[in-house]
């Protein structure tokens, strides 16, 4: 045979390296398991609309027409209208980009009184379903913050006023950051913990200083009698500075509860802020509670009658506890029928708020038509 191979065999050899080249890929693939379905990677973009429109009646404090008069303001408003763009690049990478339009309320803008363009959310979300469970993610951009998106999910009258500790000013529906979300399994729970500028969406930020957010819910009866599946129990908390060393934290505690015929839930706010270290560090606390009956109407898919109860009590400083800031707020809705995520209510309402031992600060009361629609 020599010390050369022959041609016979070089043909043999060369025929075995393409065998093993073409079947290399074969062995390296996974076959499906039986039934198993492959995620859907088809681009796909969606457009929403979010309407909040109302008429107001401002029964105190009257105001001065341009003669002087003392009159009752009325008025005619659209309070917030979103235009929603959603999609997804694949079953990673999902999107959002949300503009807001709202009235122009600052005195010296030239603006004043218009109706201006802004942005509300613009955020990549990647989803984590591949490696963890469903529903966990994470975001970068300009996105909601861990507490109110949760807890408005439950109280679904934002379009009549917002919740407790963002209708005091402490904290802002969206912010500019990086945040992730954890679905307990099994429905036990959640967890969502954010890094953001701090400043809310509507600001700048100012310096280096940047606000930790975290909320933690327990659904601790997810598995167990329907009727208390909707209990969960929520801790909040917001570690922020306006300068260094200059505490902006905030504390939540929110008992909530969800079922066919009711939503409630009770929420006790402590926060603490010191603009300067040359100032003192001011702290305050409250609380709200409220609840919405329902009347679900079956011979109509979707629609319900609901009542609206809502009380807050809030000491802006807790060495000044003569001060409080208290209101009532009571409505009743009507819910339209809708399939899906699709959402129209129109609510008549009363809103009185009342603030106790505050220099020129007087009473607010209000009576009004608020409509909804979400689609």
């Amino acid at each position: 045979m020599g010390r050369h191979l022959s041609s016979s065999r070089l043909r043999a050899a060369a025929a075995l390296c393409a065998a093993i080249v073409w079947a290399a890929p074969a062995f390296g693939q996974v076959t499906p398991a039986a039934g198993y379905t492959p995620p859907d990677d088809t681009p796909s973009i969606k457009v929403g609309v979010t309407i909040f429109m109302d008429y107001t009646v401002q029964d105190s404090p009257k105001i001065k027409d341009s003669d002087g008069n003392d009159v009752t303001l009325t008025s005619f408003n659209v309070g917030r209208s979103y235009i929603n763009v959603t999609g997804n690049i694949n079953h990673l990478i999902a999107f959002r980009v949300t503009p807001d339009i709202t009235r122009e309320s600052g005195t010296g803008s030239s603006l004043a009184g218009s109706y201006t363009f802004r942005l509300k959310y613009a955020y990549a979300q990647f989803n984590l379903d591949d490696w963890m469970t469903r529903g966990s993610w994470a975001r970068f951009g300009q996105q909601q913050t861990p507490f109110i998106d949760y807890a408005e999910g439950i109280y679904r009258y934002r379009f009549q006023g917002t919740i407790f500790p963002e209708r005091e000013g402490y904290m802002s529906s969206a912010d500019e950051g990086v945040s992730f979300h954890y679905n307990v399994p099994q429905n036990y729970g959640d967890v969502h913990a954010g890094y953001y500028n701090g400043e809310n969406y509507n600001k700048p930020e100012v310096n280096n200083e940047k606000s930790f957010q975290i909320r933690g819910t327990l659904r601790p009866l997810a598995q167990g009698d329907a009727n208390l599946r909707g209990l969960r129990v929520t801790g909040f908390y917001n570690a922020d500075s306006y300068v260094k060393d200059g505490d902006r934290n905030r504390g939540i505690f929110e008992v909530s509860y969800e079922h066919k015929y009711l939503n409630a839930a009770y929420d006790y706010l402590a926060t603490s802020d010191q603009t300067s270290i040359t100032k003192d560090k001011v702290d305050g606390h409250g609380w709200s509670t409220w609840l919405t009956p329902k009347y679900p109407l079956a011979s109509r898919p979707g629609a319900s009658i609901e009542a609206l109860f809502r009380y807050d009590s809030y000491e802006p400083n807790k060495t000044l506890s003569d001060q409080k800031h208290k209101r009532e707020i009571f409505g009743l809705a009507y819910w339209f029928p809708h399939q899906g995520n699709v959402s129209t209510a129109l609510l008549v309402d009363y809103d009185n708020a009342t603030f106790d031992n505050f220099v020129n600060q007087p009473m607010q009361r209000k009576y009004a038509v608020h409509g909804l629609i979400n689609f």
